[in-house]
This record gives structure tokens, C-alpha cells and sequence, in this order.
């Protein structure tokens, strides 16, 4: 048996990069970790991620997956931070602009546009 020693292993990267906001997208993508970490805690492969999110490669999927196995408490520590911090920022606009009657006011600004 002849055994092919052109074989290099070698360590590569987790392809995830933080934004300006502290938001960690997956690859070159504007896909957030928090979006493939949901996906496949709900069940879906890494091939359904990337057929729902067609820019994601899938190399960096299972990389990101793997990662994320290997890594639980901390991103889950990162996702829970995530969380806290989209429900500041949703009370933060809900208080700037209230979304009740949302609805009514923009059917009557359409109205008043049509009547021009």
C-alpha cells in the first residue's frame, strides 16, 4: 500500500468577521452568525442554510457550525448579548416613534399623495 504524502493539513481561520457594530457576519456575506446559529439550532442542514441564504459559501457554513460546536458558551454568550441588545435598541425607536396607528397614517399620506 503507497501512502501520498502531498497531503497538507493545515489550520484554517473561522470565516467570521466583526463589524463596525459588533456584529459577527459569516464569510464575505452581510449574514449574521446570529442567522446560521438560529437556522441550524431549528434543524436545518448546512446545505438548507445556504440555499436559504444563497451568498453564504458553504465551506464557511460548516465552519461556522463547527466552530460554533466547539464553542458553545461563548457564542451563546455573544447570541444572548445580541438579543438583549436588539430589544434595547427595538424600546429605544418604540419610544422615538410610536407604532400604533402606523398603519393609518401611511394609507392617509398615500391618500394625500394620490390626491396631488
Amino acid at each position: 500500500m503507497t501512502w501520498n504524502n502531498d497531503l497538507i493539513i493545515e489550520a484554517q481561520p473561522v470565516p467570521l468577521s466583526m463589524d463596525e457594530e459588533g456584529v459577527f457576519r459569516v464569510g464575505n456575506t452581510r449574514v449574521p452568525l446570529d442567522t446560521v446559529i438560529e437556522a441550524f439550532e431549528e434543524g436545518l442542514t448546512a446545505e438548507e442554510i445556504v440555499q436559504q441564504y444563497p451568498s453564504l459559501d458553504l465551506s464557511d457554513v460548516y465552519s461556522v457550525i463547527g466552530y460554533y460546536l466547539n464553542h458553545r458558551t461563548e457564542i451563546e454568550r455573544y447570541l444572548r448579548g445580541r438579543s438583549v441588545r436588539r430589544r434595547e435598541i427595538r424600546q429605544q425607536n418604540e419610544s422615538r416613534w410610536d407604532p400604533r396607528g402606523i398603519r393609518e397614517r401611511l394609507l392617509a399620506r398615500k391618500e394625500r399623495l394620490q390626491e396631488r
